[in-house]
């Protein structure tokens, strides 16, 4: 009995980890099919990211589809900044470590939008792009 005991932990934790496996898959094969109507697509545990033309489209990601979706034009974007752990970086010299969003500023009185990302290269890859084609669209 006594081993049935040292054992039962780790049976939960296995069915624990499939639960969690089985429920990201969900999440994965809701944006896949979310995605398709995007010309670029982005999808990480904190958000979803799609861009069409010069639309960008953002919510969270859940098993039934993303959700809270918001949207804006980059044609009102003012600037596209990096952002660690709430301060702007360079992007030339980014931090190792930290947890990273997108910060889009508007021209006009429209507050700013934070759109999260889990890695900063990848915040950055998807900055330095939507930065050049903000600047291209105005």
């Amino acid at each position: 009995m006594e081993r049935g005991l040292l054992w039962l932990p780790l049976l939960v934790l296995f069915f624990w980890l499939a639960w969690a496996g089985w429920n990201e898959y969900q999440k994965l094969e809701a944006y896949r099919g979310w995605a398709e109507s995007f010309d670029r697509a982005k999808y990480d545990i904190y958000a979803v990211l799609g861009q069409k033309d010069d639309t960008i489209t953002w919510g969270k990601p859940t098993r039934k589809g993303p959700i809270d979706l918001q949207s804006f034009s980059l044609k009102d974007v003012e600037l596209v900044r990096v952002l660690v752990g709430e301060r702007a970086i360079d992007w030339d010299a980014p931090p190792a470590r930290g947890s990273a969003a997108i910060e889009f500023q508007f021209a006009n009185a429209k507050p700013a939008v934070q759109i999260p990302f889990t890695e900063i290269p990848l915040a950055l890859q998807w900055a330095k792009f939507l930065d050049s084609q903000s600047a291209t669209r105005s």
